[in-house]
């Protein structure tokens, strides 16, 4: 993960929301973390180049960025679900998150590359019906159009290869798909639209699975008398239902 919020930390390690503080004061005395106050709600942390080698992960530093919080927010509460469910352990479930994806294509940003929120893979020995698996996480906040939906949906179904593989490889006729399916956890405000993209697919739209997210995905509402006041304009929503380390930073070890 690009990095995250004062709550889904606690979460993630087990903790009190005050403990998870004094957790990355550690991570920021050892220089392994810096934390702020980016947006609404807590404040968010994330691992600087020392931490990332104490973490043996090969991204570049940074700070998670501002546009993409609501969205790094979501995918963190979708993990986390479903993190605690408990046939994810059973089955040995591994996250590869989007940040491990875009690693290993390098800087080859002239490939149009579709690159999902996660991906799900499950090994062939796992004692769950979808053992041998691999699926396509994506976390669905703001409506695309349903065109470009259904693109993205077509390119995630057909793709063959594995994220930094030849272009050659990327769909190979005959090949098995990468991704036996596709979940979307959505927003209200998405979801419609992520129904009719599917509806567009025919007989693939079995392999698409629609979601409400999970509690927690959402980011907390802005303060102040102006944010208040919207707040009392807007329509209601709903939404979906580790051990702590002394040593090393929480970092995305997928």
């Amino acid at each position: 993960m690009y990095g995250v919020q004062l709550d889904h930390l606690a979460a993630a390690l087990g903790v009190s929301e005050a403990r998870a503080r004094a957790v990355a004061a550690g991570w920021r005395a050892r220089r392994h973390a810096e934390s702020a106050r980016l947006g609404p709600g807590g404040s968010w942390t994330w691992l600087t180049r020392a931490g990332l080698a104490a973490a043996g992960l090969p991204y570049a530093p940074a700070p998670p960025a501002l546009a993409r919080l609501a969205h790094i927010r979501a995918v963190t509460a979708v993990r986390l679900a479903l993190e605690a469910a408990p046939r994810y352990a059973a089955g040995g479930g591994y996250w590869r998150s989007e940040r491990r994806l875009r690693s290993r294509m390098g800087g080859r940003v002239g490939l149009r590359e579709h690159v999902p929120d996660a991906e799900v893979h499950w090994p062939d020995d796992a004692p769950v019906a979808w053992a041998g698996e691999c699926w396509a996480i994506e976390a669905e906040l703001t409506p695309k159009t349903a065109s470009r939906t259904t693109a993205i949906m077509r390119e995630l179904l057909t793709r063959t290869g594995d994220y930094g593989c030849l272009a050659a490889e990327v769909r190979v006729p005959g090949r098995p798909p990468r991704h036996a399916r596709v979940i979307y956890l959505c927003a209200p405000a998405a979801r419609a639209t992520v129904a009719r993209a599917r509806a567009a697919l025919g007989s693939a739209a079995a392999r698409i699975e629609i979601r409400s997210l999970p509690p927690g995905a959402a980011m907390a509402a802005p303060s102040g008398p102006r944010a208040k006041r919207a707040r009392r304009q807007a329509p209601p929503s709903a939404s979906w239902r580790g051990a702590e380390s002394q040593q090393k930073p929480a970092g995305d070890t997928r």
